[in-house]
């Protein structure tokens, strides 16, 4: 009895309230300071208040799952200490070979390899920044069939049956391990099938993932069926001293019902992807992979000062029930599909299964889409209420925010979202196309997007826009918002209703400024107090037929002196009170858009916009 007593009173204090792991830990601990746990699993099952986590990496057995039961308890890095949970394991044991590769044998199936903290590149042809042609399009057949120029493609590759295409097809991509190749018609039948909206012509791609293409330092590759990986190193790693870490799931954390979790200050890392034996074909915004940290019905739970990186599909996950859920401060970075999801591709019924009121602020959100390119950086489907503001997004190869999930007039989830105070850009960067800084689809009524900077959207092709409303885009209020240097066009609206562009300044896009695709019977769009500035392509794009949309009391500028107003424009009453002059911006070249004081647009009732709040916020 007296052995058990002081057992019983260390279990009871640990579970009454504070509770710590570190990874030198052991689970047959109490959990207290000096004798902690050592997984987090333990300290969950512990019905703590707070789970102080010491610094380390805690390779994580399993996928963390939390449920009703485990609610309102915090999870928190201990103060000054890098905590990192891994779904990983670390390779160890290389060998150098006469061919100068590192090769290790492992037990392990996975497919992506981190070397000391970087993402290294699995074994491709032709190597990074190259692609070869498709010659055609990619065919409708089941499954695809995809037609090579002479030399690009090897017969052995489909013997292995592992080995990838990758092509990117206008706003989507595909990736499919090639199952026949007929020489002499130089034709690769894929595994599976093809949307036919997204084909196009003379696509670029790439291969992966066969031994043969492992020439490039940082490439690295494995034998699935013999457990050996190679790895050609960069110049100056050491076998005996790299730490390699590949993936082994592909999620870290699913919370399940839970609610008034926390988790602060700690590092999500290695997750995996896959996408199974018919490869994947996207159809937009590689929506089918979830992230590494997933809900579903949690609320009022946050994750404050975390990051997430390393992982394959979505970084953060908020789904079916999600409510009044917090993201602050976080980075979200080198990512293999998107950053944030919020709401579902699903049109929910019920209350309780609505996704709902969330907040994603001051985060910096980068380097997406590095395994499936058109990742958004912030995805909301069928999800309203919400707010994104102060955040940094950049260096997406798809859009950066991606708002709605219905195409046309008909019922949408996706209404009174509010986009405020971001700093967007370099977005694109060459890779797809059809693509928006922002981009929103179907009816979005009460959708405000105000107080952003948005510059440098790059499409492949076509559509590299800053504000894109896409399919049905209605009631969206776009004001206060500068966008400037885009391929394509400052603002685009393939067809909406309803929507309003306020007080914006549209400037230095390659193409055209601002476009219009459909004319409709009903109200499409007010334009009322922008600046548009402009040195190459044209003022407008589209079609501009018809009567059904208001432009007033807007200033155009082109130095070169084209004024690009449709001559009709003034019969028909639209921008008699506008005007053409000089905006007289401090430094445009150099992206500085602040009006001087004698500025004509001030006379128009246009109000400065303030951009030093843009991004981030001090803390």
């Amino acid at each position: 009895m007296n052995l058990i007593a002081p057992l019983l009173s260390l279990c009871l204090q640990a579970a009454a309230g504070d509770v710590f792991v570190a990874p030198d830990g052991k689970d047959s601990n109490p959990g207290t300071k000096d004798a902690p746990f050592a997984t987090i699993a333990r300290a969950r099952d512990a019905k703590p208040v707070t789970v102080i986590l010491r610094g380390g990496t805690y390779f994580l057995p399993e996928t963390l799952v939390v449920k009703p039961e485990d609610s309102g308890v915090t999870y928190a890095a201990a103060p000054g200490e890098k905590v990192v949970l891994s779904g990983g394991r670390r390779i160890a044991g290389w060998k150098k070979t006469d061919a100068g590769l590192w090769t290790a044998q492992t037990e392990l199936r996975f497919n992506q390899l981190f070397i000391d903290g970087k993402r290294r590149t699995r074994a491709r042809t032709p190597n990074e920044g190259e692609f070869f042609r498709v010659d055609g399009e990619i065919t409708l057949d089941k499954p695809a069939k995809l037609k090579y120029k002479e030399g690009d493609l090897r017969p052995e590759w489909a013997d292995r049956g592992d080995v990838e295409v990758i092509a990117l097809q206008k706003w989507a991509e595909i990736r499919m391990p090639i199952r026949g190749i007929d020489a002499a018609a130089r034709v690769a039948t894929l595994s599976g099938d093809c949307f036919k909206w997204i084909i196009e012509k003379n696509a670029r791609y790439w291969i992966e993932n066969a031994p043969d293409l492992l020439d490039a330092p940082g490439e690295w590759y494995l034998d699935r069926k013999s457990g050996l990986l190679s790895y050609k190193p960069l110049p100056g790693e050491d076998p005996e001293k790299v730490e390699a870490i590949v993936p082994v799931m592909n999620q870290l954390v699913r919370i399940e019902g839970a609610s008034k979790l926390r988790f602060e200050g700690i590092t999500f890392s290695h997750a995996d992807w896959s996408i199974g034996p018919k490869g994947f074909s996207d159809s937009q915004a590689a929506i089918e992979f979830p992230g590494a940290v997933w809900a579903q019905g949690a609320v009022g739970c946050a994750f404050e000062r975390c990051v997430v990186s390393h992982v394959g599909g979505y970084g953060i996950d908020f789904g079916r029930g999600c409510r009044e859920n917090r993201i602050v401060r976080c980075e979200v970075v080198d990512i293999g599909a998107g950053g944030i999801r919020i709401g579902e591709t699903t049109l929910r019924k019920e209350d309780k299964d609505k996704t709902l009121g969330n907040v994603v602020t001051d985060s910096h959100i980068h380097d997406l889409g590095v395994v499936f390119p058109a990742g958004v950086a912030i995805w909301v489907g069928h999800s309203a209420k919400n707010v994104f503001a102060h955040n940094h997004i950049h260096d997406t190869y798809y859009s950066g925010f991606s708002i709605g999930w219905s195409w046309g007039y008909g019922p949408s989830g996706a209404q009174e979202n509010v986009i405020e105070y971001n700093l967007v850009h370099h977005i694109g960067r060459g890779m797809l196309a059809d693509m928006g800084g922002i981009y929103t689809l179907g009816t979005c009524t009460g959708t405000v997007i105000r107080n952003n900077v948005f510059h440098d959207v790059w499409s492949s092709t076509y559509g590299g826009w800053a504000i894109y409303f896409d399919e049905g885009s209605t009631g969206v209020l776009a004001e206060n918002n500068v966008s400037y240097r885009c391929k394509s066009n400052g603002f685009h609206q393939h067809y909406g209703k309803d929507n309003t562009l306020r007080n914006n300044i549209w400037a230095l896009n390659q193409e055209a400024q601002i476009a219009r695709t459909r004319k409709e019977d009903h109200f499409t769009l007010a334009f009322e107090r922008n600046i548009v500035y402009w040195k190459e392509g044209k003022l407008l794009s589209g079609n501009w037929d018809g009567n059904q949309f208001r432009w007033e009391k807007n200033l155009f500028w082109n130095p070169g002196g084209t004024t690009g107003l449709p001559e009709k424009w003034k019969e028909q009453g639209l921008d008699k009170d506008s005007v053409i002059a000089d905006p007289l911006f401090v430094d445009p070249d150099k992206g500085d858009f602040t009006l001087k004081p004698d500025s004509p647009a001030l006379k128009l009732g246009f109000q400065p916009i303030d951009v030093s709040k843009v991004g981030p916020r001090p803390q």
